[in-house]
């Protein structure tokens, strides 16, 4: 009887088989994961805005500060890589509410929508 040392082919087999068995279950799931935490740093990053427009507002007649062009980085810088575009607009004929409106690559959502009046996120 042979004393060798070593794996079979059948074993090697066996091993390279169970691993992409693991890698094809577990590599969608690890990019969904990482779609979910770009949507979510995008979400934190347009409420940030939505915090720093309303700490801008006039004390007094709770006007809100000039929007300039409206570009999010007037208020919050470095904005979270997902967000390609962000922009914060006065509601139509409204001096008290606004909304924030962020466009974004790589995540779940291509657009989280901020409203200041009702409070609540949308997405698309």
């Amino acid at each position: 009887m042979r004393n060798a040392k070593g794996f079979t082919l059948i074993e090697l087999l066996i091993v390279i088989a169970i691993i992409a068995i693991l890698a094809a279950v577990l590599i969608p799931n690890l990019l969904n994961a990482r779609k979910n935490a770009n949507t979510v740093a995008a979400q934190s990053y347009v409420r940030n805005v939505a915090t720093a427009v309303e700490a801008a507002r006039n004390p007094t007649t709770g006007a809100l500060p000039d929007l300039k062009d409206g570009n999010c980085t007037n208020f919050i810088s470095n904005p979270p890589a997902s967000v390609s575009k962000c922009e914060v607009k006065a509601s139509a004929n409204d001096s008290i509410n606004f909304t924030v409106a962020a466009s974004l690559t790589g995540a779940r959502h291509t657009q989280i929508t901020f409203d200041s009046a009702t409070g609540q996120f949308s997405f698309q």
